[in-house]
């Protein structure tokens, strides 16, 4: 495939056009896409993958899960915070002019529509599962002995965990968690007795989803089964109606300026959110009236975020499914590489590392290679020091093993573990607390700012003196996200990134902010002005008529100022493709402001998360010339402000042509999994005429440049030849 011929979808051929003939829109709708409308829109794309005919059916049903899953928290954090806006009468407006109300009244209106969007999926979906023997079962759909089968399995493993609550004077309404389901019966017994309101939740400890034995896959909802046999909860009662129910809660934690224990307050925080104010109420829609009014005067949700629904509340919790063992429904299994050239130095990363910079792409080469280089370090005489950032490790973590093993061993280990990663809180002060007692200095960072900077510093005594070795990633220490998520992990032994490294520590763990980086960029102190200095370089040459052009990937871009900026330099001329995945404020291809700027989208069997950015230096993209650069931050306020962050440089020739004219390149070149941003913010899939070009199989197929080694003379990379990039 010729990189010169491609051209981004949604550019036009004709540019003749110049941003001086046209004016720039002055109303901000016109200029930026709405922060929350633009997420939505990014998880319909999830959303349409599980609408996507190609992908097999479990793989579909798990987009389905994921899409649930992103809402869910989308309610209970950014709906929350701007419903907490608008009782606090805070009238501050979003990027694009909407005040808080007029954002709500937006969100809501397309998150019920999104609602709905999710059942009908799930419809479909349930029907061409059942062809192919998984049934995603209501009760009316089984056959006797089936539902004989439930019933003594509802007596046996159900009825035992649950407790029936009456509501009334004596026994006031009890407290649903949030994600909490239940179920509202209204009963009767006597004539002459007033009826009855009886709640049931359904516990957290109890699966959702019960399968049924046999040939067939057959799962039943746990909530089915409570109200199908509720008479064995209720004897000598009769049922009169009954509702299912589901809440979610304000989850959001806002950090006190003045907390004097970090760990202390996080442990209240974490208290306080599961009770935090109801935001969304789902009803079934056969719920019975009077249950619905109790229910809605209980829970005392905004009117416009109680969804009924006809079909099944809490949507994510499908992803149970997606584990039945049928691998014709699932994609093809993928292993990950090892890279070449750690197995060339005998499995030795410092060998590997001290020979050349090295990049490594998760998740189709394995994650292990960074887990190998910290437990390296921890059993290594020679190691002496070793610094690491957290900010997610996930549940079972060889990362933290690895630390606390080389503490065990006498080196001098710290980590850098943040508290305020979101939905992590509980996971991380448990893993602080088992670093601490292995002997792990342990530093929470700032209150302020968290530390999202991914990097891990190595100290080893050899020959020569001391050797610095680091790395540093666009993704987290995490096994599990490793499999799924694509990042770089960067590996180098320059002196000079390990000098910097070590400052960035130094302003994380006491306060010594760093005045003469020689290389990367942290914020928030100069990774802003520094993206700054690197496009007006690029206006600059625009300007002066040599070659102009910046590529970006990107998980979000928010930010006003450095959006204004990109618009800048496209009315000098620069040529700026993007490839954002996720919320995108920047509006591209709008004439007189944006008309040199394309935007695209990937979502597909792997979650796009690596960041880099690119500066072409005079030279046409792709070039060996171009300035580029790997980062932990993406285009969004918080990152450059609020957040502890590195950019750093790529300067070896290997590792450079890796990442821009491979990883960067193929990401430019997808056809089947990218959606197209157009100038009225909406999303559109491209389509290809022909043979379409996918980047994630092409991954999958095709090993790394940098991680080869001695492999890659041997071995052609097919598609992305390096012949494509400019000498």
């Amino acid at each position: 495939m010729d990189f010169e011929t491609a051209k981004p979808p949604s550019q036009a051929d004709d540019t003749d056009t110049g941003p001086a003939d046209l004016p720039e829109p002055e109303d901000p709708q016109d200029r930026y896409v709405n922060r929350e409308l633009s997420w939505l829109s990014f998880n319909r794309r999830v959303l349409a993958e599980s609408e996507n005919e190609s992908y097999p059916l479990l793989e579909r049903l798990r987009f389905l899960s994921i899409s649930g899953s992103n809402l869910d928290e989308f309610t209970m954090v950014r709906i929350a915070g701007l419903e907490g806006q608008v009782q606090r009468g805070i009238e501050t407006t979003g990027i694009d002019g909407r005040s808080p109300r007029q954002q709500l009244e937006a969100i809501r209106e397309q998150v019920l529509t999104l609602e709905d969007r999710q059942q009908d999926s799930l419809d479909r979906l349930r029907q061409q599962l059942k062809d192919e023997g998984i049934l995603i079962a209501r009760m009316e759909d089984l056959a006797a002995d089936e539902c004989s089968w439930l019933e003594n399995y509802f007596n046996t493993d159900i009825l035992p965990l649950i407790t029936p609550q009456a509501i009334d004077p004596s026994h006031p309404f009890p407290f649903v968690a949030n994600g909490g389901m239940g179920a509202l019966f209204r009963l009767k017994r006597g004539r002459r007795q007033p009826d009855l309101v009886e709640m049931v939740l359904i516990p957290s400890g109890a699966p959702r989803f019960v399968r049924v034995p046999g040939d067939r896959a057959i799962y039943v909802g746990i909530e089915q089964l409570v109200v199908a046999f509720a008479e064995h909860l209720f004897p000598g009662f009769k049922i009169l109606g009954d509702g299912l129910f589901r809440v979610l809660r304000d989850s959001d934690i806002e950090v006190e300026d003045e907390a004097e224990d970090l760990v202390r307050f996080y442990r209240t925080a974490i208290q306080r959110r599961r009770r935090g104010r109801a935001v969304l109420l789902e009803l079934d829609d056969d719920c019975d009236a009077a249950a619905e009014t109790l229910l809605r005067e209980q829970f005392d949700v905004d009117a416009a975020m109680i969804v009924k629904t006809s079909g099944m509340l809490g949507v994510r919790d499908l992803d149970a499914i997606c584990g039945e063992p049928r691998p014709d429904l699932k994609f093809k299994p993928f292993s990950p590489r090892f890279p070449e050239r750690v197995l060339a130095h005998d499995g030795d990363c410092f060998s590997a590392i001290r020979e050349k910079d090295m990049v490594i792409h998760h998740p189709y080469e394995s994650f292990e290679v960074v887990v190998d280089f910290l437990h390296q370090a921890a059993v290594d005489p020679n190691v002496v020091s070793i610094k690491q950032t957290l900010y997610r490790a996930g549940d079972q973590s060889p990362v933290i093993a690895a630390l606390i093993e080389a503490a065990q061993n006498g080196k001098a280990v710290t980590a850098v573990v943040e508290l305020k990663a979101r939905f992590d809180e509980e996971r991380n002060i448990h893993w602080a607390n088992e670093l601490e007692r292995a002997g792990v200095q342990v530093i929470y960072g700032f209150t302020e700012w968290k530390t999202h900077a991914k990097v891990s510093l190595v100290v080893r005594r050899e020959e020569d003196g001391y050797r610095t070795y680091c790395h540093f990633g666009t993704g987290n220490y995490h096994p599990i996200n490793a499999k799924i998520y694509t990042d770089l992990s960067f590996f180098t032994a320059d002196a000079a990134l390990g000098r910097d490294a070590a400052k960035m520590f130094n302003f994380i763990t006491g306060y010594i902010e760093p005045d003469d980086l020689e290389c990367i960029a942290i914020s928030p102190l100069s990774l802003r002005e520094k993206l700054y200095e690197l496009i007006d370089a690029e206006i600059a040459n625009a300007k002066a008529g040599k070659p102009a052009g910046i590529w970006a990937k990107l998980n979000s871009i928010t930010n006003r100022a450095l959006i204004d900026k990109l618009y800048e330099a496209s009315q000098a001329g620069v040529e700026i493709r993007m490839i954002v995945r996720g919320i995108c404020s920047l509006r591209a291809g709008i004439p007189g402001l944006s008309e040199n700027i394309s935007v695209k989208s990937i979502i597909g069997r792997f979650l796009e998360h690596a960041r880099m950015w690119a500066f072409a230096n005079g030279k046409t993209l792709p070039s060996r010339q171009a300035r580029l650069f790997v980062t932990s931050a993406d285009a969004m306020s918080r990152n450059l402000d609020r957040r502890v962050e590195v950019l750093v440089p790529i300067l070896n020739k290997t590792v450079h042509d890796q990442v821009l004219g491979q990883v960067m390149l193929a990401n430019i070149l997808d056809t089947e999994q990218s959606w197209s941003l157009d100038p009225d913010g909406q999303y559109r899939r491209i389509r290809t005429g022909g043979d379409g070009f996918n980047c994630h199989e092409y991954f999958m197929s095709n090993p790394s440049l940098s991680g080869r080694g001695s492999a890659l003379q041997k071995h052609e990379v097919p598609h992305l030849k390096l012949t494509t990039i400019n000498e």
